[in-house]
């Protein structure tokens, strides 16, 4: 995966216009990325490449202000939370 196709990723499917108790952690980030992927039919990098590319954007997992947002979001909550169908 391309550092745009990650730029793409965050665009899609974090935003900061929401207020949050302390933002996504690891376990969270992971699975919305994994979330996009699916949907936008790409192979998930492995965990070190996510955090490598937030990095690059001075995004720290479980110290952000980021909220899920967009399909990836209802993906990942409806498949970590498959009961509350």
């Amino acid at each position: 995966m391309t550092s745009t196709d990650f730029d793409r990723f965050l665009v899609e499917a974090v935003t900061t216009d929401r207020e949050t108790d302390g933002g996504l952690g690891e376990d969270e980030l992971y699975g919305l990325y994994t979330s996009w992927c699916l949907i936008n039919q790409t192979q998930p990098e492995p965990p070190q490449a996510l955090w490598a590319a937030l990095e690059e954007h001075r995004i720290k997992p479980g110290d952000n202000a980021l909220a899920m947002t967009g399909p990836a979001a209802t993906d990942y909550i409806l498949s970590s939370a498959p009961d509350l169908l």
